[in-house]
């Protein structure tokens, strides 16, 4: 089916056609004005440019045509040539009777496939998932069902740190507490993970032990047999850990590719780079100079002094790999913004080396989760806060606002445990997915027990109380039938809802979860306008009550789809204390 918008876009195009105008202005867009008309069109003013004519004449040109169409309630030419278009509300009802019947809810999937790789994640070896994970998770999955959904092919990767110095430190660490490694098989990931702050804390203190770190990493990275197996058990303990917390994010990686993974396509690198003269020996390093724009662009370390690979190797070797092994069209990295430098001297490498030609590369930079003095977040102690402790705290809150196990029919222990875990992980997720992914924002665990304001809990409410009264009807043998825009609170649920298309796509365009997140909440407060004036189950007659229980299940369906492009649950039935 064909969203208002686009059946709205070919009328306009034929219309530009008719009148001999370049049909690249022929497009609608959401009036910024939705109390004059519910679309307007401004290709009156950019034709000016071209035509050499007053906008005003070319608009009312294009408005007299369009008067002519039925599914055209009004249309005006206003001030320097905006055009101003009210639809006809038989024609919205019908676009919303195809899109309730559609099992996509009105999405077409896109013409233009890719092959797109997303790398999000980026957990490292014997450390627990933090606060910053959240996000890259968090917005990273989100994006990854989008992208999905529109029809694109998307592989997930979550580009595993188990290569670099933090490695080097462990071992190093293991042998200065055991004398060896031969007991490093009884270690499991709380054991690894004190060994890392302990290695962490002595490598600030002691230059014999960091220098001791670095050449272990080195000889790692070279082969060594003994510290390669070491570091097959601590990355397999790793993992599984880590997998632990993404499970109950509902991160989803098709691929659990680490740095190590990289390590024989790094060679290949940094020996292309010397054969292509990219690179060159400067004390000692291989490195690479990058041209300087109007901001320091510092070198690309190939190769350390000390025969060690430099970090950012790794990323330039994966996407060789990932162009050579997978295909990408596109890859899309969900880091933190702070390492927007790294990404522009990897892309800038990638580019002069001509592994990725007419492939995009892009970073979709997220900014920090904050407390409430504006700072990353931390624990009470001035540490990072754990990820798994963030769910925990949030978890608890919300524990405190639902009833116990049995005093609501059908809900046990287990039963209100799962919505307390669904319950806190919308409030989680939607926090951090109603802000846009480059601006940082402060995590308040006050709203994880709230059912109201722009939370994910008062989404998930809406439609709960939506299920109730779809219940209802069917136990009264109702049962939804053809839309009837008969009130104004009607109409604006119709069209919000026949946005839906729009939006999803762009979500998908500009990797911005917020775009749905604000959509969601915005339709469901219309829902909820809408349910105030006009009633259901108590309509006036039978036409009025099936249209609108047709309107309220469109809305359930569409409020479940845009909460599951954000990562999260939606539970047929919520539940108070006081419930």
């Amino acid at each position: 089916m064909l969203s208002i918008e686009k059946k709205l876009n070919l009328k306009i195009k034929n219309i530009f056609q008719s009148l001999d105008f370049d049909e690249k202005f022929a497009f609608v867009k959401p009036s910024d004005r939705p109390d004059l008309s519910d679309f307007q069109c401004n290709g009156a003013l950019a034709l000016a440019k071209t035509l050499k004519q007053n906008p005003r004449d070319i608009g009312q040109k294009i408005a007299d045509s369009l008067a002519c169409d039925n599914d055209i309630d009004s249309v005006s030419v206003d001030g320097p040539g905006f055009i101003n278009i009210k639809l006809n509300s038989l024609f919205i009802a019908q676009n919303t009777d195809e899109m309730a019947a559609d099992g996509r809810l009105g999405c077409t999937k896109t013409d233009a496939k890719k092959k797109i790789v997303m790398d999000f994640g980026g957990p490292n070896v014997a450390k627990a998932l933090h606060v910053g994970h959240l996000r890259s998770a968090v917005i990273g999955e989100s994006i990854r069902r989008t992208l999905e959904f529109v029809g694109h092919d998307v592989i997930s990767d979550v580009h595993f740190g188990d290569w670099g110095t933090p490695m080097g430190m462990i071992l190093a660490e293991l042998i200065e507490k055991d004398g060896d490694l031969s007991k490093v098989k009884t270690y499991n990931i709380d054991d690894i993970s004190n060994v890392y702050k302990q290695a962490n804390t002595r490598a600030k203190e002691d230059e014999a032990f960091k220098e001791k770190a670095r050449i272990i990493t080195a000889q790692l990275q070279n082969g060594n047999q003994e510290y390669v197996d070491a570091w097959k058990h601590l990355r397999a303990v790793s993992v599984a850990a880590v997998k632990e917390n993404y499970d109950e994010l509902q991160a989803h990686f098709d691929l659990w590719l680490g740095e190590s993974d990289a390590h024989q396509t790094c060679k290949e690198i940094i020996a292309l780079a010397e054969q292509t003269g990219v690179s060159e020996v400067d004390e000692g390093a291989t490195i690479i100079r990058l041209p300087q724009t109007n901001k320091p662009m510092p070198p690309v370390i190939l190769v350390k002094s000390d025969g060690g690979v430099g970090y950012q190797v790794t990323d330039i070797a994966t996407i060789k790999m990932r162009v050579d092994n997978l295909k990408a069209d596109e890859i899309i990295y969900v880091v933190d913004k702070r390492q927007s430098l790294h990404f522009e001297q990897v892309f800038k490498v990638a580019q002069m080396l001509q592994i990725a030609q007419n492939v995009s590369l892009e970073h979709v930079g997220f900014g920090t989760v904050n407390g409430q003095d504006g700072k990353p977040f931390k624990t009470r102690d001035g540490g990072v806060m754990n990820l798994k402790d963030l769910i925990e705290m949030s978890k608890e809150k919300v524990r405190s606002s639902m009833p116990k196990a049995g005093e609501v029919q059908g809900y046990g222990a287990d039963e209100i445990e799962k919505l307390v875990s669904e319950v806190a992980m919308a409030a989680i997720k939607f926090q951090d997915l109603k802000n846009t992914a480059s601006s940082g924002y402060v995590f308040e665990l006050d709203d994880f027990a709230k059912f109201e304001g722009k939370t994910g809990p008062y989404i998930q409410y809406a439609i709960a109380r939506i299920n109730s009264i779809l219940k209802k009807a069917e136990e009264m043998g109702i049962k939804p039938d053809c839309v009837v825009i008969d009130s104004p609170d009607e109409r604006t649920l119709a069209l919000r809802l026949g946005a839906f298309e729009n939006i999803v796509n762009r979500a998908a365009n500009e990797k911005e979860p917020s775009i749905i997140a604000d959509y969601a909440y915005q339709l469901a407060q219309i829902f909820s306008s809408f349910y105030n004036v006009c009633s259901i189950i108590n309509a006036q007659d039978n036409v009025l009550q099936a249209s609108r229980l047709r309107l309220a299940k469109l809305t359930r369906d569409v409020l479940i789809k845009a909460l599951y492009l954000l990562g999260i649950d939606a539970p047929e039935k919520m539940l108070k204390a006081n419930d």
